[in-house]
């Protein structure tokens, strides 16, 4: 037999997809994996319902339907400050995954270089090798997970193509400044590098927190391809409704390349993304207050049981220091302890070595996803206080 494909075969397994299965298959808490358990809005399944029973299910125009389009141009000239023609700057994607693809393919050349703040998310690191780019990271520094501008200045060069910024960010719950996004701006100015602006988190923000979009800022608006879903925001987790908002001449290649990849996100769940993007404040405002109830509860809960961490700023996710709690399960390596914790509670969390290129920064750490509802975070405070107390106390 002929050799298959070597990419495959160098392709990097994913540990936290690992502890997902592992998880699924034997039964037990997920928070592991980055994905909401509990309902999305009523509002929102009934337009789907009525686009399928509207026969609204023929094959999409491959960048999306028109109407979707204008709902997103909207939505982020109000929200973000950002201004796109919805028939020239903006692309219907499967999923941010398959947006930031499409993108790194329409901007980057074999041997470019992109740049990467590090920890990350999980899936940064598999796209580019796909993309065949040369990722360079730059650390974001505990506490606070701010990133020191002169290191940051320095990965800049001749071959850097575009910088990722997720913010708020998984897995830190970091919310990127304005004042650290007009720096990043100015270095993408000028190196003449593009951005990428992954904001799938932008509404999940907690206390004071303010969400900056890198495209609004000056200079930015024609290198900034920021890209987004409905899928955390709307709790639609598996819907693959995202899109891409880029200048005219990004946006031709985008959609060019995202002819290859699919043949565009399904067409019902298209119509009914429209009426998710067209939700009053009100939404937002309960959609912070059921996030900042649930980061308290697994603040306590972790506190109580010897993890530390600081508190996020936004998104859904603890990236929690283990080092305190290590030896009660015989273990200060992060993929052993996931195991280990999961076979003595049935809670799954993420080993914190996949979201670092050198895995033994993140050996020490494990991220929790707490965006559950109550009846899942009720279980796993239970099965964590049977196990931590007990031992703790012995």
């Amino acid at each position: 037999m002929k050799p298959l494909s070597r990419m495959a075969e160098n392709f990097p397994e994913s540990a936290v997809c690992a502890m997902g299965r592992l998880c699924e298959d034997a039964g037990g808490n997920d928070l592991a994996l980055d994905f909401s358990d509990f309902d999305g809005p009523l509002e929102l399944e009934e337009a789907a319902v009525h686009a399928v029973r509207d026969k609204r299910c023929w094959s999409p125009i491959g960048f999306g339907e028109p109407g979707l389009r204008e709902a997103v141009a909207a939505k982020a000239f109000r929200y973000n400050g950002i201004a796109g023609d919805p028939e020239t700057d903006v692309t219907v994607t499967g999923g941010v995954g398959e947006a930031i693809t499409a993108t790194l393919r329409a901007i980057c050349n074999p041997g470019d270089e992109i740049i990467v703040f590090e920890p990350f998310r999980e899936h940064y690191a598999y796209l580019s090798f796909l993309s065949e780019v040369t990722p360079r990271y730059v650390t974001l520094y505990k506490p606070d997970r701010h990133f020191n501008p002169k290191e940051l200045a320095e990965v800049f060069n001749d071959r850097t193509k575009a910088i990722i910024i997720n913010t708020p960010h998984n897995p830190t719950g970091k919310v990127f400044s304005k004042t650290e996004l007009e720096t990043i701006a100015a270095l993408c100015n000028k190196w003449n590098v593009y951005a990428i602006a992954d904001e799938i988190y932008e509404h999940i923000l907690y206390d004071d927190a303010e969400h900056v979009s890198i495209g609004s800022l000056p200079g930015m608006e024609d290198r900034t391809i920021t890209v987004n879903s409905i899928e955390k925001t709307y709790s639609v987790e598996g819907w693959g409704v995202g899109w891409a908002i880029a200048d005219k001449r990004i946006t031709d290649r985008i959609r060019k390349v995202l002819q290859l990849l699919s043949m565009g996100a399904p067409t019902p769940l298209q119509h009914a993304a429209v009426t998710a993007l067209n939700f009053e404040n009100s939404y937002y405002k309960n959609l912070k207050h059921r996030y900042t109830q649930a980061r308290s509860f697994i603040h306590a809960l972790l506190s109580e049981c010897g993890f530390s961490f600081p508190l996020p700023a936004g998104a859904f996710h603890i990236l929690a220091d283990i080092s305190e709690v290590a030896a009660l399960l015989g273990t200060d390596n992060d993929v052993e302890f996931s195991k280990k914790l999961f076979a003595e509670t049935g809670v799954a969390t993420a080993p914190g070595s996949s979201f670092y290129s050198r895995k033994e920064s993140g050996v020490d750490q494990v991220r929790f996803c707490y965006g559950k509802k109550p009846e899942t975070l009720d279980a796993v405070a239970e099965s964590f206080r049977d196990f931590f107390c007990v031992h703790q106390e012995a």
